[in-house]
């Protein structure tokens, strides 16, 4: 299995943490994120995650190194769905390994962090307005437009 994944498959937890474990791992965190059934006090009903997955998972990777290099001993993992996903569904699994449990906490939190700022995965919400992207403002809306 890949350690760096982007997939319209569902995810398996399993296989994000068996990446990162072997014998100099002393403690692993895992992030796991689902889809939730509101945002911004509006009730969500689907997400939509789009990917460029080749390019996705190239910059994971990337960000993986980084992380790596400020945490040494740090072994690293991140799935992350694409297509429609409803309120419950798994749509990313993040996963650190190393030798003790603070590197492996904070590695976890910045690997999430640099993925949801960084990498090229884009999400639609379906709400009673009807679909929007997130993140992005449509050019109509735009001050003098």
């Amino acid at each position: 299995m890949k350690a760096f994944l982007v997939s319209d498959a569902e995810l398996s937890v399993d296989a994000v943490c068996a990446a990162v474990q072997d014998g100099g791992v002393g403690g692993v965190a895992l992030f796991v994120g689902t889809v939730r059934d509101h945002n911004a006090g509006q009730p969500i009903t689907l997400l939509e995650y789009h990917a460029y997955a080749s390019m996705a998972e190239k910059e994971m990777q990337r960000v993986a190194q980084e992380i790596a290099a400020e945490f040494p001993g740090t072994r690293l993992s991140a799935h992350h769905r694409t297509g429609a996903l409803r309120v419950g569904e798994i749509a990313v699994v993040c996963a650190a390994g190393a030798p003790h449990r603070d590197a492996a906490f904070q590695a976890c939190r910045a690997l999430i962090d640099r993925i949801k700022s960084r990498v090229p995965i884009w999400k639609r919400e379906h709400g009673p307005a009807g679909p929007y992207w997130v993140g992005w403002e449509s050019q109509d809306k735009l001050p003098g437009r």
